[in-house]
Protein backbone atom coordinates (compact mmCIF):
# COMPACT_ATOMS: atom_id res chain seq x y z
CA UNK A 1 0.00 0.00 0.00
CA UNK A 2 1.44 3.55 -0.84
CA UNK A 3 2.37 5.58 2.12
CA UNK A 4 2.19 9.26 2.35
CA UNK A 5 3.66 11.98 5.19
CA UNK A 6 3.92 15.63 5.02
CA UNK A 7 7.34 16.98 6.15
CA UNK A 8 7.73 21.13 6.36
CA UNK A 9 10.64 24.13 6.24
CA UNK A 10 11.23 25.10 10.02
CA UNK A 11 9.11 27.93 9.39
CA UNK A 12 5.38 27.83 9.49
CA UNK A 13 5.89 24.20 11.91
CA UNK A 14 2.93 24.81 13.57
CA UNK A 15 0.37 25.77 11.28
CA UNK A 16 2.27 22.54 9.19
CA UNK A 17 1.08 20.31 12.18
CA UNK A 18 -2.25 21.33 12.19
CA UNK A 19 -2.62 20.43 8.75
CA UNK A 20 -0.89 16.85 9.33
CA UNK A 21 -3.31 16.55 12.46
CA UNK A 22 -6.04 16.81 10.46
CA UNK A 23 -5.38 14.97 7.59
CA UNK A 24 -4.38 12.39 10.15
CA UNK A 25 -0.76 12.38 8.94
CA UNK A 26 3.04 12.28 10.59
CA UNK A 27 4.78 15.50 9.99
CA UNK A 28 8.22 15.77 10.32
CA UNK A 29 10.44 18.98 10.13
CA UNK A 30 13.22 19.43 7.36
CA UNK A 31 16.73 20.67 9.44
CA UNK A 32 18.05 23.36 7.36
CA UNK A 33 22.00 24.40 8.75
CA UNK A 34 23.77 27.59 7.51
CA UNK A 35 27.34 27.49 7.30
CA UNK A 36 29.48 30.46 7.90
CA UNK A 37 29.26 31.24 4.08
CA UNK A 38 25.97 31.19 3.80
CA UNK A 39 25.29 27.76 2.13
CA UNK A 40 23.30 25.56 3.23
CA UNK A 41 22.73 21.71 4.57
CA UNK A 42 19.25 20.27 4.56
CA UNK A 43 18.04 16.93 6.17
CA UNK A 44 14.95 15.39 5.38
CA UNK A 45 13.09 12.82 7.34
CA UNK A 46 12.64 8.96 5.40
CA UNK A 47 10.44 9.33 2.53
CA UNK A 48 7.14 8.07 1.56
CA UNK A 49 5.38 7.34 -1.60
CA UNK A 50 3.88 10.73 -1.87
CA UNK A 51 5.16 13.40 0.14
CA UNK A 52 3.42 16.84 0.99
CA UNK A 53 6.35 19.49 1.59
CA UNK A 54 4.89 21.98 3.09
CA UNK A 55 6.33 26.16 2.87
CA UNK A 56 5.23 28.83 3.30
CA UNK A 57 7.52 30.89 0.89
CA UNK A 58 7.25 34.60 2.33
CA UNK A 59 11.44 35.91 2.48
CA UNK A 60 11.82 33.04 -0.05
CA UNK A 61 15.08 32.79 -1.46
CA UNK A 62 16.99 30.42 1.23
CA UNK A 63 13.88 28.30 1.78
CA UNK A 64 13.48 27.92 -2.20
CA UNK A 65 17.57 26.20 -2.29
CA UNK A 66 16.25 24.01 1.03
CA UNK A 67 12.78 23.38 -0.94
CA UNK A 68 15.25 21.76 -3.95
CA UNK A 69 17.82 20.62 -1.55
CA UNK A 70 15.03 18.44 0.14
CA UNK A 71 13.53 17.44 -3.42
CA UNK A 72 16.24 16.03 -4.14
CA UNK A 73 16.76 13.73 -1.10
CA UNK A 74 13.43 12.85 -1.10
CA UNK A 75 13.36 11.81 -4.45
CA UNK A 76 16.81 9.81 -4.24
CA UNK A 77 15.60 8.37 -1.01
CA UNK A 78 11.80 6.97 -2.69
CA UNK A 79 9.61 9.59 -2.75
CA UNK A 80 7.44 9.04 -6.41
CA UNK A 81 5.72 12.16 -6.18
CA UNK A 82 5.60 15.38 -4.06
CA UNK A 83 3.49 17.83 -3.54
CA UNK A 84 4.39 21.69 -2.70
CA UNK A 85 1.79 23.31 -0.02
CA UNK A 86 3.02 26.81 -0.59
CA UNK A 87 0.24 29.01 1.71
CA UNK A 88 1.72 31.89 0.47
CA UNK A 89 3.97 31.52 -2.93
CA UNK A 90 6.09 33.83 -3.99
CA UNK A 91 7.03 35.86 -6.97
CA UNK A 92 3.75 35.41 -8.62
CA UNK A 93 3.54 39.70 -9.20
CA UNK A 94 5.65 39.85 -11.96
CA UNK A 95 3.64 38.70 -15.15
CA UNK A 96 5.47 40.73 -17.71
CA UNK A 97 8.41 42.72 -18.38
CA UNK A 98 7.17 45.89 -17.78
CA UNK A 99 10.79 47.49 -18.79
CA UNK A 100 13.54 46.06 -21.04
CA UNK A 101 15.74 43.65 -19.24
CA UNK A 102 13.76 42.84 -16.85
CA UNK A 103 12.98 39.10 -15.91
CA UNK A 104 9.37 37.63 -15.90
CA UNK A 105 9.63 36.09 -12.07
CA UNK A 106 6.33 34.27 -12.67
CA UNK A 107 7.24 32.72 -15.58
CA UNK A 108 10.90 31.49 -14.06
CA UNK A 109 9.49 30.38 -10.84
CA UNK A 110 6.70 28.57 -12.70
CA UNK A 111 9.43 27.00 -14.44
CA UNK A 112 11.78 25.72 -11.41
CA UNK A 113 9.07 24.64 -8.96
CA UNK A 114 7.35 22.13 -12.35
CA UNK A 115 10.41 19.97 -12.51
CA UNK A 116 10.74 19.84 -8.62
CA UNK A 117 7.20 18.95 -7.72
CA UNK A 118 4.17 17.13 -9.26
CA UNK A 119 1.28 19.36 -7.94
CA UNK A 120 1.55 23.08 -6.09
CA UNK A 121 -1.15 23.90 -3.42
CA UNK A 122 -1.15 27.88 -2.91
CA UNK A 123 -3.71 30.05 -1.50
CA UNK A 124 -4.82 33.34 -3.50
CA UNK A 125 -1.94 34.00 -5.18
CA UNK A 126 -1.02 37.28 -6.12
CA UNK A 127 -1.94 36.64 -10.44
CA UNK A 128 -2.71 40.23 -11.24
CA UNK A 129 -3.49 39.08 -15.38
CA UNK A 130 -2.93 34.98 -14.93
CA UNK A 131 -6.52 34.11 -14.97
CA UNK A 132 -5.67 30.19 -14.62
CA UNK A 133 -2.53 28.91 -12.06
CA UNK A 134 -2.22 25.80 -14.15
CA UNK A 135 -0.73 28.08 -16.90
CA UNK A 136 2.28 29.01 -14.77
CA UNK A 137 3.30 25.38 -13.80
CA UNK A 138 3.89 23.52 -17.39
CA UNK A 139 3.14 19.40 -17.07
CA UNK A 140 1.60 19.30 -13.33
CA UNK A 141 -1.10 20.17 -11.64
CA UNK A 142 -1.88 23.10 -9.92
CA UNK A 143 -4.61 24.53 -7.57
CA UNK A 144 -4.79 28.30 -6.25
CA UNK A 145 -7.37 28.27 -3.19
CA UNK A 146 -9.25 31.06 -1.89
CA UNK A 147 -8.93 31.96 1.44
CA UNK A 148 -12.26 33.68 1.51
CA UNK A 149 -14.19 30.75 2.84
CA UNK A 150 -12.24 30.71 5.91
CA UNK A 151 -12.31 34.40 6.65
CA UNK A 152 -15.95 34.39 6.52
CA UNK A 153 -16.45 31.29 8.82
CA UNK A 154 -14.15 33.00 11.03
CA UNK A 155 -15.76 36.56 10.80
CA UNK A 156 -19.14 35.03 11.14
CA UNK A 157 -18.10 32.74 14.57
CA UNK A 158 -16.38 36.08 16.01
CA UNK A 159 -19.92 38.12 15.32
CA UNK A 160 -19.83 40.73 12.92
CA UNK A 161 -22.30 44.13 12.53
CA UNK A 162 -24.92 43.59 9.97
CA UNK A 163 -24.39 47.22 9.24
CA UNK A 164 -20.56 46.79 8.18
CA UNK A 165 -19.90 47.86 4.60
CA UNK A 166 -17.47 45.34 3.37
CA UNK A 167 -14.46 47.00 1.23
CA UNK A 168 -11.77 46.05 -1.24
CA UNK A 169 -9.09 48.75 -1.30
CA UNK A 170 -8.65 48.86 -5.02
CA UNK A 171 -10.50 46.92 -8.02
CA UNK A 172 -8.44 44.00 -7.73
CA UNK A 173 -9.71 42.95 -4.85
CA UNK A 174 -13.49 42.94 -6.17
CA UNK A 175 -13.83 39.05 -6.67
CA UNK A 176 -13.15 38.09 -3.31
CA UNK A 177 -14.41 41.06 -1.59
CA UNK A 178 -18.21 39.99 -2.91
CA UNK A 179 -17.51 36.94 -2.19
CA UNK A 180 -16.59 37.58 1.65
CA UNK A 181 -19.66 40.05 1.55
CA UNK A 182 -21.94 37.52 0.09
CA UNK A 183 -21.17 34.76 2.41
CA UNK A 184 -21.80 37.36 5.28
CA UNK A 185 -24.96 38.56 3.62
CA UNK A 186 -23.04 42.25 3.82
CA UNK A 187 -22.96 45.37 1.56
CA UNK A 188 -19.55 45.61 -0.25
CA UNK A 189 -17.65 48.01 -2.74
CA UNK A 190 -14.07 48.74 -4.34
CA UNK A 191 -12.31 51.66 -3.94
CA UNK A 192 -10.64 53.41 -7.23
CA UNK A 193 -6.24 53.24 -6.50
CA UNK A 194 -3.94 55.73 -8.23
CA UNK A 195 -0.60 54.70 -7.73
CA UNK A 196 1.85 57.17 -7.38
CA UNK A 197 5.08 55.00 -6.40
CA UNK A 198 5.64 51.97 -3.94
CA UNK A 199 4.66 53.75 -1.30
CA UNK A 200 2.09 56.63 -2.39
CA UNK A 201 -1.28 55.99 -3.45
CA UNK A 202 -4.74 58.17 -3.79
CA UNK A 203 -7.50 55.93 -2.93
CA UNK A 204 -11.11 57.26 -3.98
CA UNK A 205 -15.04 55.69 -4.00
CA UNK A 206 -17.52 56.27 -5.93
CA UNK A 207 -20.38 56.37 -3.33
CA UNK A 208 -18.87 58.17 -0.18
CA UNK A 209 -22.30 57.85 0.84
CA UNK A 210 -22.58 54.47 1.24
CA UNK A 211 -20.41 54.38 4.27
CA UNK A 212 -21.15 57.67 6.39
CA UNK A 213 -22.51 56.05 9.82
CA UNK A 214 -21.72 52.85 9.22
CA UNK A 215 -18.43 50.11 10.45
CA UNK A 216 -16.03 49.28 7.67
CA UNK A 217 -14.34 45.88 7.26
CA UNK A 218 -11.17 46.22 4.19
CA UNK A 219 -10.20 42.63 2.83
CA UNK A 220 -7.17 42.32 0.77
CA UNK A 221 -5.24 39.21 -0.43
CA UNK A 222 -1.82 40.47 0.53
CA UNK A 223 -0.52 43.56 2.93
CA UNK A 224 3.44 44.30 2.35
CA UNK A 225 4.69 48.09 2.64
CA UNK A 226 0.90 48.55 3.94
CA UNK A 227 0.15 51.96 2.11
CA UNK A 228 -2.86 51.08 0.22
CA UNK A 229 -4.16 49.68 3.19
CA UNK A 230 -3.56 52.99 5.30
CA UNK A 231 -4.72 54.98 2.84
CA UNK A 232 -7.50 53.41 2.16
CA UNK A 233 -8.61 53.80 6.38
CA UNK A 234 -7.76 56.97 6.08
CA UNK A 235 -10.47 57.91 3.12
CA UNK A 236 -12.75 55.56 5.30
CA UNK A 237 -11.99 57.70 8.43
CA UNK A 238 -12.91 61.20 6.41
CA UNK A 239 -16.18 59.75 5.25
CA UNK A 240 -17.83 58.92 8.57
CA UNK A 241 -17.08 55.37 8.69
CA UNK A 242 -17.93 54.23 12.48
CA UNK A 243 -14.63 51.62 12.62
CA UNK A 244 -12.41 50.52 10.38
CA UNK A 245 -10.91 47.00 9.94
CA UNK A 246 -8.76 45.05 8.42
CA UNK A 247 -8.92 41.16 7.61
CA UNK A 248 -5.75 39.64 4.84
CA UNK A 249 -4.88 36.63 3.41
CA UNK A 250 -1.09 37.07 3.47
CA UNK A 251 0.46 39.36 6.28
CA UNK A 252 3.94 40.54 4.67
CA UNK A 253 4.34 43.39 6.36
CA UNK A 254 6.71 43.81 9.37
CA UNK A 255 4.66 43.54 12.83
CA UNK A 256 6.47 46.83 14.03
CA UNK A 257 3.77 48.26 11.56
CA UNK A 258 0.61 46.98 13.53
CA UNK A 259 1.09 50.45 15.73
CA UNK A 260 1.51 52.84 11.72
CA UNK A 261 -2.30 50.63 11.01
CA UNK A 262 -3.54 51.76 14.21
CA UNK A 263 -2.22 55.70 14.31
CA UNK A 264 -3.89 55.63 10.57
CA UNK A 265 -7.69 54.51 11.84
CA UNK A 266 -7.31 50.92 11.50
CA UNK A 267 -9.06 49.13 15.05
CA UNK A 268 -7.76 45.38 14.03
CA UNK A 269 -5.98 43.65 11.36
CA UNK A 270 -6.32 40.12 11.21
CA UNK A 271 -4.66 37.52 9.22
CA UNK A 272 -4.49 33.96 8.22
CA UNK A 273 -1.60 31.48 8.88
CA UNK A 274 -0.40 31.41 5.36
CA UNK A 275 2.28 33.25 6.89
CA UNK A 276 3.85 33.30 10.63
CA UNK A 277 2.54 36.33 11.78
CA UNK A 278 1.69 38.22 15.50
CA UNK A 279 -1.68 38.92 13.46
CA UNK A 280 -2.87 35.63 12.71
CA UNK A 281 -6.26 34.45 13.32
CA UNK A 282 -7.94 32.67 10.91
CA UNK A 283 -6.29 28.95 10.10
CA UNK A 284 -6.44 27.78 7.03
CA UNK A 285 -6.13 23.84 7.49
CA UNK A 286 -9.97 23.27 6.44
CA UNK A 287 -9.44 24.53 2.99
CA UNK A 288 -5.90 23.23 2.78
CA UNK A 289 -6.60 19.81 4.07
CA UNK A 290 -10.26 19.18 1.56
CA UNK A 291 -7.46 19.94 -1.24
CA UNK A 292 -4.84 17.58 -0.02
CA UNK A 293 -7.23 14.74 0.59
CA UNK A 294 -7.11 12.86 -2.73
CA UNK A 295 -3.21 12.62 -2.23
CA UNK A 296 -4.79 9.95 1.05
CA UNK A 297 -6.18 7.86 -1.55
CA UNK A 298 -2.78 7.14 -3.60
CA UNK A 299 -4.99 6.96 -6.71
CA UNK A 300 -1.34 8.55 -8.19
CA UNK A 301 0.62 5.78 -7.15
CA UNK A 302 0.41 1.85 -8.39
CA UNK A 303 0.10 -0.47 -5.36
CA UNK A 304 3.33 -2.04 -3.83
CA UNK A 305 2.65 -5.99 -2.92
CA UNK A 306 4.21 -7.74 0.14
Amino acid sequence: MSTVALQTLPCGADAAKRLATRLGLACGEIAVHRFPDGELRVAVAPATDTTILYASLDQPNDKLVALLFAAEALRRNGAKRLVLVAPYLCYMRQDAAFHAGEAISQRAMGNLLATTVDRVVTVDAHLHRTPDIRSIFPGIEAENLSAMPAIANALATGGIDPATVVIGPDTESEPWVKDVASRLRLQHTAARKTRHGDRSVAISFADPGLLAGRPALLVDDIVSSGTTLMAAAKALTAMGATAVDAVVTHALFPPAMIAAFAEAGIRSIRSTDSVPHPTNAISLDEILAAALRSELTATHLPETTT
